[in-house]
């Protein structure tokens, strides 16, 4: 592993990975990896929902960076696991990031209220994982509550910086470019622009595709 994003979803973590990819530094991990496989949905299934204690480098195994998903929550055990790794926390306006994390992540939740998914089903066991980390943890079940989501996405980021020190990660916005982010690794600029990946009518269908949720317009909020 020689790099960890600690930034929340929606904040350019699929354009970071694209470009990871691009600059030798992939395969890397990303949420749609559990979402579309069962085994490692029931492998998280362990570490989120059961408090398992993983082998962090088994369970990585085969990736050489993790953007967007558990590694946004497990930062501290991924940074001690892998401790040769970069760590970079990815930003973006918080009220931009607010609008698209909530016509996209959260309709997966919102929908689920209005048709709950079979016991045992895929989208059930989604909902766990994901609520458990993100929904129910670092916005302690109050995301709808605009300031206090706000509140908790910049927390979040300082956190990891004043966890693992601000000489050691990069705050970086997408919208930076290739400079920024070579820089912090050592390694050249390509010469092509920088990949924009994944808006949020492409993350709708994405999952919709993946976990059975309806393609639908997003629902308002309050």
């Amino acid at each position: 592993m020689k790099l960890i994003n600690a930034g929340l979803g929606r904040t350019g973590t699929t354009s970071l990975k694209v470009a990871l990819d691009r600059l030798g530094l992939g395969p890397s991990f990303h949420m749609f990896d559990i979402v579309g496989d069962d085994d490692r949905l029931e492998q998280w299934e362990r570490i989120v929902c059961d408090g398992e204690d993983p082998d962090w480098r088994a369970v990585f195994a085969g990736y050489s960076s993790a953007v967007d998903g558990p590694c946004t929550v497990y930062y501290r055990q991924l940074a001690e696991a892998f401790p040769e790794a970069k760590v970079i926390v990815t930003v973006r306006d918080a009220e931009g990031w607010y609008r698209s994390t909530y016509d996209t992540l959260y309709q997966f939740v919102l929908r689920s209220k209005e048709h709950p998914p079979e016991p045992g089903s895929r989208q059930e066991r989604l909902l766990r994982v994901v609520s458990t980390m993100v929904w129910d943890g670092i916005f302690e079940g109050r995301f709808e509550d605009k300031d206090h989501a706000v509140a908790a996405y910049h927390r979040h980021n300082e956190d990891v910086v004043r966890a693992l020190g601000a000489d050691n990660v990069l705050v970086y916005d997408v919208r930076q470019g290739w400079e920024p982010l070579c820089a912090f690794l050592g390694v050249d600029v390509p010469d092509e622009e920088f990949p924009h990946a994944n808006d949020s009518a492409a993350m709708r269908q994405r999952i919709a595709q993946a976990a059975g949720v309806p393609a639908a317009a997003p629902v308002a909020a309050g």
